[in-house]
């Protein structure tokens, strides 16, 4: 691959990756740790992520469990997970903190379902914003370094990339989709 095409890819590669992330802590009526990926705790006056300061398990398929290594961070986890967007009110037996998922509905499902296409679309149109910018870089090569010849592979050969991408992402707002509809 020319190296003027290989910079658009590692950037399309980035949003198709975010994308990946970002359903990672999307739940679907399982527990999935992941979605405390972004919850820190105040940890001797520092934001520490929540996985840093505990085990995090899952002990059955809805309920998490967090273990902190310290007793004392019990009331610092509770309070994260109060002001995190989990939505889900934490209980402590004194030794671990336990977040229990209720059974998503069918019409929450379906926003859930919304939510993930949304993202996704989002993404199509970052991948495809990035296409638009590596045309216009190459039809400003065209004016100096190469000719029109080789700007029409380039263009093809990010075309390409760009429908590689797009189905990627396709595929991905299918497979998370399904997930959350099964029940």
């Amino acid at each position: 691959m020319k190296e003027q095409v290989k910079v658009y890819d590692e950037k399309m590669k980035k949003a198709v990756d975010f994308l990946a992330s970002d359903y990672q802590a999307i739940r679907a009526g399982r527990a999935n740790p992941h979605i405390l990926d972004k919850i820190t705790v105040d940890y001797y006056g520092q934001p520490t992520p929540l996985q840093q300061v505990g085990n995090i398990t899952v002990p059955e398929a809805r309920i998490l469990q967090i273990a902190p290594w310290e007793k004392s961070l019990i009331k610092n986890i509770e309070k994260a997970l109060l002001a995190s967007d989990v939505g889900i009110t934490p209980s402590n037996d004194g030794q671990v903190v336990r977040l229990v998922f209720p059974e998503l509905t069918e019409e929450r499902r379906k926003d859930l379902v919304k939510d993930v296409k949304k993202k996704g679309e989002d993404a199509k149109v970052a991948v495809r914003n990035i296409r638009r910018d590596g045309n216009d870089a190459f039809k400003k090569l065209a004016k100096t370094e190469i000719s029109e010849d080789e700007i029409k592979g380039l263009e093809d050969e990010l075309q390409k990339i760009t429908d590689k991408y797009i189905k990627d992402i396709s595929d991905m707002i299918d497979a998370k989709s399904k997930e959350i509809m099964t029940v």
